[in-house]
């Protein structure tokens, strides 16, 4: 029950930033270019520097090497997720224009704007090491994969002159991944941290670094509570495909994550209590912000996009005091 309540407070504390961005746009106090604004500073700016000063601070070459396991875990629930997904697009006859949103519910997650400022308040600095294994596979997994899905999907392209899907490396290489790979050379070549963190060197530089990181999470809120504010709370709608999707999101999802984690524990594997912690909880994080954008360029339901991420969105605050609930007994 202790660990129910402190999620619920710390989801409670999220909802009321999200309830002022959504009141700011809303009321007109934000206007149509903030949205765009917020967005690049967010992944351009103080992402990477937040995720590089994360990993040079809280990790070391001993504990990556000893992090790669999360990987894999990570890695086997994705293809377990992709797998189940396309099974039952064709069970349930998903219509063409549906499919890669379809799909894409059930793998790839908004892990930038709603996993990981979820994730830094429910359990800190001890669980950011495991988010960014899983940020690093869900970034792969939706530009290399799940782009793939929506392309295909498009109901203009005839199976004779479709054409294929390109591969785009700046979208698999985005700033926040670009923050991660940096931070990660810098621990295998074992480069001095000591210049930014501490005196008498630069600890000025350490401490900017620190204070831009730090906009991550409260302008992440905001900039959620004003796509659900341009998006519509009365738009929300519950028709069979977009229940399914919110299933495969919420509960199947999570429950491959639980199974294969549960699987490597019993063949002896350990597991700490934030990695299993956060690896569930990011399986369970609502979808894709870019969704509707993806799909609108490749001609799908925009409609059915929009929904299921808004819905997602909303429902969520619901499922994570659930599932850390559920977690306690694992």
């Amino acid at each position: 029950m202790t660990a129910f309540l402190t999620s619920l407070s710390s989801v409670g504390e999220i909802v009321l930033v999200i309830a002022l961005g959504y009141w700011l746009r809303k009321s007109g106090r934000l206007g149509d270019t903030f949205k765009g604004n917020i967005s690049f500073i967010i992944m351009n700016i103080a992402l990477p520097v937040s995720i590089f000063m994360s990993v040079v601070t809280n990790l070391n070459r001993d504990k990556l090497i000893s992090l790669s396991s999360g990987l894999l875990y990570v890695f086997i629930s994705f293809v377990i997720g992709y797998a189940v997904a396309i099974a039952l697009t064709y069970l349930f006859k998903i219509r063409k224009g549906r499919r890669g949103t379809f799909i894409n519910m059930f793998v790839n997650a908004n892990t930038i704007f709603i996993g990981m400022p979820l994730n830094m308040a429910l359990f800190g600095d001890k669980g950011l090491p495991y988010f960014l294994l899983y940020y690093l596979m869900n970034t792969i997994s939706t530009w290399a994969i799940g782009i793939f899905f929506i392309s295909a999907d498009d109901p203009t392209k005839t199976k004779s002159g479709g054409g294929s899907a390109k591969f785009n490396w700046k979208k698999l290489l985005p700033a926040p991944l670009i923050g991660f790979l940096v931070a990660l050379v810098w621990l295998v070549l074992g480069l001095p941290i000591t210049f930014i963190v501490e005196p008498p060197a630069f600890p000025m530089l350490g401490k900017t670094f620190t204070m831009i990181g730090g906009l991550v999470t409260p302008l992440s809120l905001i900039y959620i509570g004003i796509i659900l504010a341009d998006a519509g709370l009365n738009s929300i709608h519950f028709d069979r495909d977009s229940i399914l999707a919110l299933v495969g999101r919420f509960v199947i999802s999570p429950a491959i994550m639980i199974a294969v984690l549960m699987t490597f524990t019993g063949m002896g594997a350990s597991v700490p209590g934030p990695e299993l912690s956060t690896f569930v909880i990011q399986a369970a994080a609502p979808g894709l912000a870019v969704l509707p954008i993806l799909v609108g360029n490749a001609h799908g339901d925009v409609d059915y996009a929009t929904n299921v991420v808004v819905t997602s969105t909303v429902l969520f605050v619901v499922v994570v005091p659930i599932l850390m609930e559920i977690i306690t007994f694992l």
